[in-house]
């Protein structure tokens, strides 16, 4: 395959990825509209979010082990489909509730995007140019969250749903370059789905993310132990081990334990769910500001255009080193930033708005080194061309997990001091210890030569007819 041909690929994978990342960044202006509109509390609005990552995380595994099973492009494009069906059902909802089962089927359908666009660049990308298409394909989420509340506002003014609605021809020209772009390579050999594995891997994940989501962060302990919390949290621990058994004894496993015992693979999955927990954190940043430098909640958001600017900045370089210096020079250098960022702004920040923003670059330059490119690169190296799919949707699961973990915790800390800047320093500064602990997990991946020796490696066994999409 000639660099065209790769180029044509990556704008049709880098179309689909904006696409899911624009809904991200342009939901938040909708929500007072879509209040007013329905007459819901601030609790059941909260659900427009909370029941999208629900069914994200259950669709991440789902959409990976299909594309491992029944090919990239089929999957991809069902994706795309499923995402422009729910914003449809969203943009020409009656009720509140059909609002929810929009986004219910948007996330579904977004879970499997990223993993698959990894996979598709795994599949006809060589290693040495890997790294590069990733940083593109990274560098998206800082454009939509650059561009997309600009956009949003602009929808805004013709309504609501038309931040639903812009996402049908996007999806519709998505669909189009896919069927046409996109290669069509099928597995050569098909085994019988682990449907009773998926099934109970989508109960552990939704009981997992329902137990997160329910704690209430002002009264984190009596919360734990309440009937919101507790008995989906008794779920997971029930159901782990089962799923593992299953899993163990399936000829075709939606999770392959060998997965988990891959050192360099176990090691990504562990930082994955560390640049989740900093992720969650930006959240909070607009509301340190206000309480820090008494602006207006309005203003708030632009404080943090600089680390948006800088993850959309610095993830192509980010992919242009990986290609050269190997992911743990630049995972481990990453990981010394978002550790220097958090601790900015849990000591320093709130003392002036040019130590704030400083803050924010570090962060946004630190998570441009884990995000994204980096731990997807180590997958595509680590794991055989029959797993990649699944390999990648446990390093999304893994980061959503954190950013589940992250919300609860730096909610919890800030609330403890009634929201004020001493809550969410502590808060930070409490990222910034877990963040110390990734430091020793990047030091632990393999060097560059070792790195390069596991992609020989896998090239010599598809070439010589070992299982291959």
């Amino acid at each position: 395959m000639n660099q065209a041909s790769r180029n044509r690929i990556l704008t049709v994978l880098f179309l689909g990825v904006l696409m899911g990342a624009l809904d991200i960044a342009i939901v938040g202006p909708a929500l007072p509209a879509i209040q007013q509109t329905f007459g819901v509390n601030e609790r059941l609005l909260a659900w427009i979010f909370s029941i999208y990552v629900l069914f994200n995380l259950i669709g991440t595994p789902l959409m990976a082990k299909l594309s491992d099973q029944f090919g990239r492009r089929m999957v991809y494009v069902v994706d795309i489909a499923l995402f422009a069906a729910g914003s449809l059902i969203v943009a020409l909802s009656s009720s509140f509730t059909f609002v929810l089962i929009g986004r219910a089927i948007q996330g579904f359908g977004a879970g499997g995007i990223f993993p698959v666009a990894t996979a598709v660049i795994g599949d006809t990308f060589p290693p040495e140019k890997r790294g590069s298409a990733l940083g593109l394909i990274g560098a998206v989420f800082g454009v939509a969250f650059i561009i997309g509340p600009i956009l949003g506002g602009l929808l805004l003014t013709a309504g609501w749903h038309w931040l639903f609605l812009i996402n049908l021809p996007i999806a519709v020209l998505v669909i189009y370059l896919s069927l046409h772009i996109l290669p069509a390579n099928r597995p050569v050999r098909i085994g019988r789905f682990d449907w009773v594995g998926m099934l109970v891997l989508a109960a552990t994940l939704a009981s997992l993310a329902i137990a997160i989501n329910q704690i209430d962060t002002r009264n984190v302990f009596s919360s734990l132990v309440s009937l919101n919390v507790l008995p989906f949290f008794l779920s997971v621990m029930v159901l782990t081990p089962i799923l593992i058994r299953i899993e163990r004894l399936s000829s075709n496993p939606v999770l392959r334990m060998d997965l988990f015992s891959n050192r360099q693979m176990l090691l990504s999955y562990i930082l994955s769910l560390g640049a989740g927990i900093g992720e969650s954190g930006l959240v909070f940043m607009p509301s340190l500001a206000v309480a820090a430098f008494a602006i207006k909640s309005s203003e708030a958001s632009f404080m943090l255009v600089p680390l948006v600017l800088a993850m959309a900045v610095v993830s192509p370089i980010i992919g242009w080193l990986l290609d050269r210096l190997g992911s743990k020079v630049v995972v481990f250098s990453g990981t010394f930033l978002l550790v220097a960022g958090m601790f900015f702004l849990g000591g320093l920040a709130s003392h002036s708005v040019a130590l704030f923003l400083i803050s924010g670059v570090l962060v946004g330059c630190g998570l441009s080194s884990l995000l994204g490119a980096p731990l997807r690169y180590i997958m595509l190296n680590e794991a055989s061309p029959a797993d990649r799919s699944v390999a990648q949707g446990v390093v999304t699961l893994s980061g959503s997990i954190g950013q589940l973990i992250g919300s609860a915790l730096v909610g919890a800390v800030a609330a403890s001091t009634g929201g004020s800047v001493a809550g969410f320093s502590n808060a930070y500064l409490v990222v910034g210890g877990i963040s110390i602990l990734l430091i020793f997990a990047a030091a632990r991946l393999k060097n560059r030569s070792s790195e390069q020796a596991t992609v020989a490696a896998h090239a010599l066994a598809v070439s010589s007819n070992a299982p291959a999409q």
